[in-house]
């Protein structure tokens, strides 16, 4: 391991040796990585980041699948470093809601797979007898939770990264990185205040500094530092008979959003329930300047009055020791983005720079390890879609909206935080042309990639009482189930069945690609065969190598050397990052991006026919304009390009025009429908209602990067002739027999414990006859992928992914939701529809 002069070149720069660079700079070198510099502008081994002062305790279970997955690595790696403390850890509620959480929080446990349990009131007594038990309901326990030594486990890391790559590992600490030299859209050089050195690929990893860093190569990483406070408390008497550095479990006061946790003979208090106090990258101060690190300003006095309160109540016995004082107060610094997920990836408008950033200690090993798997072969073990960077593209980046939602979110960390939930901040921000004529309507807002969609309309109350025979039963009594939803979203769905409804605008992600080389290089990309007649349209997965999901997508020809794909808005971003990374530098192959300047107004129900065809020039027909084709037609006034396929399983078209005249042929059609009774319905129809029906599966909730096409059931593509990313591993899959097969489910009764009737939201744990949860032969727990009401077929359905013992039609299981189980059953092994299973709607 060198640290001394500056390479002139190295094939990978890591910028930031916080815990996430030296993480990075390990796996990389074990994935074969052999030229790596490591280079911070503070020294070793803590440079002044926020690796330096966190207060390290790890607590796996979360309601993201992902982070726990990436928490979970995270502990075995701490732990095979001898850096990990096994201390566990407690959440305690003081409120009755907060307990219903910790019931969903068993669930998510049992759902990814992590050991979790409620807790009496006594037992946590018995656990940290220092905790007021009179003022808590009782508590989650986290067996696997504990602490670690995020510098030492650094040095380890460096240490076998520079074995790994014999001796091949260079260090360049106290080196300030001043430019990043960018040519023809790809990174070239890194400029430091030691001298320049080339680079193959440039990794950003400078935690806090990352914005700063990408701003040099002309990209951005939207995230903002933001105040943690801690103090620590000590010397406490209590902890003098016990040896080491934590002997109880950390202890989460969630309802206070803080935390208690010994450390030696001193107590850490920490909270996130002060203001929201957010930083500027440039006010951050140079290690010469802070009293303590860059990251650890003085503590903000009156921001921490109620916290410390709050503290003397929950552990009164450790704080009001007469021998005990404040040691140590900061603001301690750290990551906050629009989101609250990390920032990982290919930055897509530079060519060979990385982003792993907004990262936190307890998932910082096990990103370094995903995020080298995904540099050096294109896919990681752990599914990183929810982090990844491209997913703000075209709206999330601006300093001002990521601070708004940095404000907002910073109190959701600890906060309870409902599924659907919805962002308040820097709304509305992405508008179709639409969007008056649906506000005017009493819409319901949801926003997903800055796209403001409505979720249902209040003007469509009326047809509750319409269908108020159909929807009875179906409706949600209790609170949390039907908080962020409407049944008024059953009654659009089933006018749109009996009668037609628009739909508008779906925020797709629109991406034309042109060129000589285009059939070849679609063919390369995706499943399913592109070189088809002009006017087809192909749905179809697009996969890694390892065969599993990367996205799916419909594929349109709309000329010899021309295609468009359509995308979902919330995976635009990452489609359009590995279509453009998967251009060759020879091929003839150009993107142009249409999601801003295209909207879409989808028509679909049993009159959708009458309506668009009585406004427009072209014939509609089924014999003129079959079922999956696309052609360019003209409703009214406004030219327009139309498919004919539906997410929702009815006949009708998803119709593209100009944003600038969308709004028009909005009008038209509404008034072309005045006499079939045309309305506008929301997304709760187009993605849950209407998609659970049919069974369409959905990026991110069913597809994901572990799960291949064979288990999905979308096998009806086969393999063709062309090779495509993936086919190797597609193949294999078709001919193997499935570790777990998709499958449609419904809850047969609803009815708890009380008496009232419950509805799953998704991510529940499914659980055999005996009452354990489902694991298939790969280790993967059964789980509700997506869950919504079909109104239609009368029924609560939910997607899981079964064994081939369970998936069975009939097949008689449970679902666990806030610690009751209920009753399943197996309706649909696969990807045929339960309603309408021969597709006679759509194709007539």
């Amino acid at each position: 391991m060198s640290d001394g002069e500056l390479p002139s070149r190295a094939e990978t720069v890591i910028i930031g040796a916080g815990i996430v660079g030296n993480s990075l700079a390990y796996h990389l070198a074990k994935q074969g990585r052999d030229d790596i510099l490591l280079t911070d502008k503070g020294p070793l081994p803590d440079p002044g980041g926020s690796t330096g002062h966190a207060s390290n305790f790890l607590m796996p279970v979360e309601h993201s699948k992902e982070m726990t997955h990436l928490t979970r690595r995270s502990i075995e790696q701490y732990d095979d470093m001898d850096t990990f403390t096994n201390s566990g850890g407690i959440e305690v509620a003081r409120t009755d809601e907060r307990m219903d959480e910790l019931e969903r929080r068993v669930q998510s446990a049992k759902s990814w797979g992590e050991a979790g349990r409620l807790l009496t009131v006594e037992e946590i007594e018995e656990m940290v007898p220092y905790v007021n038990t009179d003022i808590i309901k009782g508590g989650f326990y986290s067996e696997g939770a504990g602490t670690c030594d995020p510098l030492r486990a650094g040095e380890v890391m460096r240490a076998r990264a520079d074995d790994a790559m014999d001796g091949g590992l260079t260090l360049s600490p106290n080196t300030e990185v001043l430019d990043l030299h960018v040519e023809n859209g790809a990174i070239q050089a890194v400029e430091t205040d030691r001298g320049t050195v080339e680079a193959g690929e440039v990794v950003i990893a400078a935690g806090l500094w990352s914005p700063k860093i990408a701003e040099m190569a002309g990209v951005e990483i939207p995230l903002t530092p933001a105040v943690h406070q801690m103090v620590s408390v000590g010397p406490i008497s209590f902890f003098e008979d016990y040896e080491g550095e934590i002997s109880f479990p950390v202890v989460r006061d969630m309802d206070t959003q803080m935390y208690e946790r010994q450390h030696g003979n001193d107590l850490e208090v920490g909270s996130y329930q002060h203001r929201p106090i957010l930083w500027d990258v440039e006010d951050i101060p140079s290690i010469d300047e802070a009293p303590l690190s860059p990251t650890q300003p003085p503590l903000t006095d009156d921001a921490f009055e109620q916290s410390m309160a709050d503290a003397l109540e929950i552990v009164p016995e450790l704080l009001d020791d007469p021998e005990a004082g404040i040691r140590h107060e900061i603001d301690g610094l750290l990551s906050v983005t629009p989101d609250g997920m990390p920032l990982l990836g290919p930055l897509q408008d530079v060519e060979g720079l990385w982003s792993c950033a907004a990262v936190w200690i307890k998932e910082a090993p096990a990103i370094g390890e995903a995020v080298a798997q995904w540099m050096t072969r294109g896919w990681s073990d752990i599914d990183l879609h929810g982090s990844d960077i491209n997913r703000f593209y075209e709206y999330g980046t601006s300093r001002e909206f990521v601070k708004n939602r940095a404000h907002e979110g910073f109190q959701k960390i600890y906060g309870i935080v409902h599924p659907a939930e919805q962002w308040q901040s820097s709304r509305p921000l992405r508008t179709s042309p639409f969007y008056d004529r649906q506000d005017a309507l009493d819409a319901r807002f949801f926003e997903a990639a800055g796209w403001e969609r409505p979720q249902w309309f209040e003007s469509n109350e009326d047809l509750l009482e319409r269908y108020a025979d159909e929807l009875e039963g179906l409706k949600r009594p209790n609170e949390w189930d039907s908080r962020w939803w409407s049944p008024i979203i059953l009654a659009e769905h089933l006018h749109m069945r009996d009668n037609v409804a628009m739909v508008g605008d779906m925020g797709f992600g629109k991406f034309d690609f042109v060129g000589s080389d285009v059939v070849d290089y679609m063919e390369r990309m995706v499943v399913g065969r592109t070189d088809v007649d002009v006017g087809k349209t192909v749905y179809t997965p697009v996969l890694a190598e390892n065969g599993g999901f990367v996205s799916d997508l419909t594929i349109a020809r709309l000329g010899d050397e021309q295609y468009r794909v359509i995308t979902g808005g919330a995976a635009a971003g990452g489609d359009r990052a590995w279509f453009s990374g998967h251009i060759g530098a020879d091929e003839d192959v150009t993107l142009i991006d249409r999601s801003e300047s295209l909207c879409t107004l989808g028509v679909w129900g049993s009159d959708a026919r009458a309506v668009v065809d009585s406004v427009a020039e072209e014939d509609m027909s089924h014999e003129a304009f079959p079922p999956y084709t696309a052609q360019e037609v003209t409703i009214g006034e406004v030219d327009c390009w139309a498919m004919r396929l539906s997410y929702v399983g009815e006949r009708g078209w998803e119709i593209y025009t100009s944003m600038g005249q969308g709004q028009r042929l909005w009008d038209i059609i509404a008034e072309a429908g005045e006499e079939h009774d045309i309305r506008p319905v929301g997304m709760g129809v187009y993605g849950t209602t209407g998609r659970m029906e049919k069974g369409y599966r959905l990026y991110g909730h069913e597809l994901e990067l572990e799960y291949t096409p064979a288990e999905a059931g979308l096998t009806f593509h086969g393999v063709k002739d062309a090779d495509f990313v993936g086919k190797e591993a597609y193949a294999e899959a078709l001919e193997e027999d499935n570790a777990a097969t998709l499958c449609t489910l419904s809850v047969d009764d609803h009815t708890s414990s009380d008496g009232e009737r419950r509805f799953m939201l998704g991510n529940e744990p499914v659980l055999n006859k005996d009452g354990d949860v489902i694991v298939d032969e790969e280790g993967r727990e059964s789980y509700v992928t997506s869950a919504g009401t079909g109104p239609s077929v009368g029924k609560h359905l939910l997607m899981a992914y079964l064994p081939p013992e369970y998936a069975d039609e009939g097949q008689g299981l449970h679902v666990e939701y806030m610690g009751e189980q209920y009753p399943v059953t197996v309706e649909v092994v696969g990807s045929e529809p339960l309603f309408d299973p021969e597709n006679e709607r759509i194709r007539s």
